[in-house]
């Protein structure tokens, strides 16, 4: 085992750390033991000398440390080898549904830094830390061995890299990767262009509540899907019988990648709109178009905490403009996928909106990310989706 310097963190960070907590910021480092490189594999310890696990190190960013194991042991291919085996292992039951999923969900898989998705027989990676950069030949070996597939293709985000002094990297990484790759879930298809796409290619977190939302549709139903990209929530209350459905989003190209998933799943009661989604709420209102079931899903609102009060006024505004929008008796899923916007801030702002609008809601469920997006209770921030599910009044 190569020899690794020391971290020495103070003894309320050592508890955490022990619980499972990942991450030891800078003001938690009592001393590093010679200059560590971004990047570099270090062994943490607590104040008194006890040993805390492995980590890697950072001095460029606020998280200075992240913990990949508490056990004192090499980060090797039997090391990697394990924990993309076990992240599968616990994705088995979702081949049934779906030939997409979240593979490795960073901290929450315990490969802090590291995201895979997979389509299909491709996958889609994103490589967010220094120490996992460095960790990089070893992953990509590890992940060719293990999984299999045909091409992996990167798309690490400069908004992550930048704070860990990184460049943004997109490329094929292995095998060849196809323009269009085809995807299924619950019967519903979908195409993914990993090369054009936002994120990692489709909102993959999102999958359970597509198929939630939609077994509320009835024959009739009349859907609003805003902020809707390229289809996902829209197409599936299409394949359940809707009337009609109105797919609304500012980006044309979500839009156009939205019919192409349209003509792919044969339906002809599904409309697309580019815009954005506040005016048209007013313009939909004013021309007198009404909804059964409304899916609201924006774009996070609120990257920090200072920023949350924005954010759950705009959720009031939004859902007050919905709910006028809203047959009695229909059906409002509304997302936040910002971890600053909490639940109960979205039934805050519902409980206004109701108010703004004479409405009376009842809570039919409350919606998470998918199993595939792990929440770990020692991790608050692996929980980061989640929405609700409101019955206007008759």
């Amino acid at each position: 085992m190569k020899i690794m310097k020391k971290v020495i963190v103070k003894n309320s960070t050592a508890g955490k750390i022990t619980s499972g907590f990942p991450w030891i910021y800078r003001n938690e480092i009592l001393a590093v033991e010679e200059s560590a490189e971004p990047g570099e594999l270090v062994r943490l310890h607590a104040r008194g000398g006890a040993f805390l696990g492995i980590g890697y190190v950072n001095p460029l960013s606020q998280i200075t440390v992240r913990v990949l194991c508490t056990e004192d042991r090499s980060i090797d291919t039997e090391f990697l080898t394990g924990k993309i085996s076990k992240a599968l292992q616990k994705r088995h039951d979702l081949r049934e549904v779906t030939t997409a999923y979240r593979l490795i969900h960073a901290e929450a898989d315990e490969l802090p830094g590291l995201v895979v998705d997979r389509y299909a027989d491709f996958l889609a990676v994103q490589i967010n830390t220094a120490g996992m950069e460095r960790l990089r030949p070893l992953i990509l070996s590890c992940l060719v061995e293990t999984v299999q597939p045909a091409g992996i293709y990167e798309k690490s985000e400069e908004k992550f890299r930048s704070k860990e002094g990184l460049a943004t990297e997109e490329k094929v990484l292995h095998g060849r990767v196809p323009e269009s790759i085809l995807i299924e879930e619950y019967g519903a298809r979908f195409i993914v262009r990993l090369k054009e796409s936002q994120k990692t290619g489709f909102y993959l977190d999102q999958r359970r509540n597509r198929q939630g939302v939609a077994s509320y549709v009835r024959a009739g139903f009349d859907v609003l899907d805003l902020f809707s990209n390229t289809g996902g929530f829209g197409i599936h209350a299409a394949l359940r019988g809707a009337r009609s459905v109105r797919l609304v989003d500012i980006s044309a190209a979500a839009l156009k990648q939205a019919e192409e998933n349209v003509l792919l799943n044969q339906l002809k009661a599904v409309e697309t709109a580019r815009a954005d989604a506040f005016h048209y709420i007013r313009e939909a209102y004013e021309k007198g178009r009404f909804f059964d079931l409304i899916i609201v899903d924006p774009p996070s609102f609120a990257q920090t905490r200072r920023t949350r009060e924005s954010a759950v006024r705009a959720f009031r505004q939004l859902i007050s403009g919905c709910l006028r929008l809203l047959r009695g008796g229909g059906v409002l899923a509304v997302f936040s996928c910002s971890q600053a916007v909490s639940l109960e801030d979205i039934k805050e702002a519902s409980l206004k909106a109701s108010g703004d609008t004479g409405s009376r809601l009842d809570i039919l469920d409350y919606l998470l990310q998918d199993i595939d997006h792990p929440v770990r209770p020692h991790i608050p921030n692996s929980l980061y989706l989640k929405g609700l599910l409101l019955r206007k009044e008759v």
